[in-house]
């Protein structure tokens, strides 16, 4: 029999579902955001990572070092059931849904779970769509999500802090039985964050740049992938025009022949999840705004990030500016939580995960 068992709201678990209270124990009251906006913690899954909604409201969640995916229900109502519905995979970080079925990216396979809603309780065994997917260290796990052309896009980081890989740093995109693979975009380094722009349909994503040039340098980037074919610098450009420091990867080619990010981040904020916001309840002046959940550095001496942030765009796309949005996850120095993934719920909250606390938290706009 499943017990309830209370963090903020109650939570149904299975006896073998592995799960426990947050990782860390953190007040989100602490977070800082805009007037009228509020925040709370809504779920616990331990090491939360990346979300996907369901045709009938579930949530479903990944994990990196638990190794397992979770399934969310009733995530909006104030008592959320949290049931593990695949496990024993490996760093299973990217989750997607479509036409009912569940699609979950280990470093090398995707899994497809059909028929996953109606059977939360008996999951069904996967069926593997591929397992030659690129997979070599140090970046192996894959974001996954489907676009308005109704492909599967995937990622494939580095395997490296910065080389020359061929067949890696890049967005790969292909039919749902993965068929029709194709490179989408090149000249990425890490990135673990994708979204199309609701009015558009044009891709955007976060990239993670090198490490070890220093504190402030290279900044993160937020990129825009209007069309297929485009690269975006890495291994031989960092931002918009920063060379790379080793001559044999600064030679492959420059930065006057690449696409430079819309908007340059934080240096080593660990930029992941993006959402354009496509809701109706936040204020007009942030809807099709881009949220970034920064997952916070540490190659730097002071860090930086461990926050939202939010980029504004104008209507032709062109960025207008980069803010923080909600923060408070890092306070003198302490580290009281990671955001990872952000998504819109139905209702036009924003639900947003925490892997170092092992939370998933929902922001609204109540206006008072």
């Amino acid at each position: 029999m499943r017990k309830p068992f209370l963090l903020l709201c109650s939570f149904m678990l299975g006896p073998q579902s592995g799960i426990h209270a947050a990782d860390a124990v953190f007040d989100p009251g602490s977070i800082a955001l805009p007037p009228g906006f509020v925040i709370e913690q809504v779920a616990a899954v331990p090491n939360a990572r990346s979300l996907a909604w369901g045709d009938d409201g579930t949530l479903f969640v990944s994990t990196m070092t638990r190794n397992r995916v979770y399934a969310v229900r009733g995530i909006l109502s104030g008592e959320a059931g949290v049931v593990e519905v695949a496990q024993k995979l490996r760093i299973p970080n990217g989750v997607a849904f479509r036409n009912g079925a569940l699609y979950v990216a280990e470093p090398e396979r995707l899994l497809r779970y059909d028929g996953i809603e109606s059977r939360l309780d008996n999951p069904p065994e996967p069926v593997v769509i591929t397992d030659d997917l690129p997979a070599k260290k140090q970046h192996a796990w894959k974001y996954i999500d489907f676009g308005p052309d109704g492909k599967l896009y995937v990622t494939v980081g580095s395997p490296c802090n910065v080389c020359d890989e061929p067949g890696y740093g890049t967005i790969i995109r292909m039919n749902p039985d993965g068929s029709g693979r194709e490179v989408y975009a090149r000249g990425i380094r890490n990135s673990v964050g994708i979204d199309w722009h609701p009015v558009t349909g044009d891709l955007w994503f976060t990239d993670n740049n090198r490490d070890m040039m220093g504190d402030d340098v290279p900044p993160g980037e937020l990129n825009h992938a209007p069309v297929a074919g485009l690269h975006f610098g890495f291994p031989f450009c960092h931002g918009t025009d920063i060379v790379e420091s080793e001559p044999a990867l600064a030679a492959l080619g420059s930065c006057d022949t690449t696409v430079a990010p819309a908007q340059e981040l934080g240096a080593h904020v660990a930029a992941l999840g993006l959402e354009i916001y496509d809701g109706e309840m936040f204020p007009p002046e942030y809807r099709h705004q881009v949220f970034i959940a920064e997952h916070g550095s540490w190659n730097r001496s002071e860090k930086l990030g461990y926050r939202v942030s939010l980029v504004r765009l104008d209507e032709s796309g062109k960025s207008l500016g980069y803010e923080v949005f909600a923060s408070g996850w890092l306070s003198e120095g302490q580290v009281n939580g990671r955001p990872v993934d952000i998504v819109t719920a139905p209702d036009g909250s924003m639900l947003l995960t925490d892997d170092r606390s092992g939370a998933i938290y929902r922001i609204s706009y109540t206006g008072t």
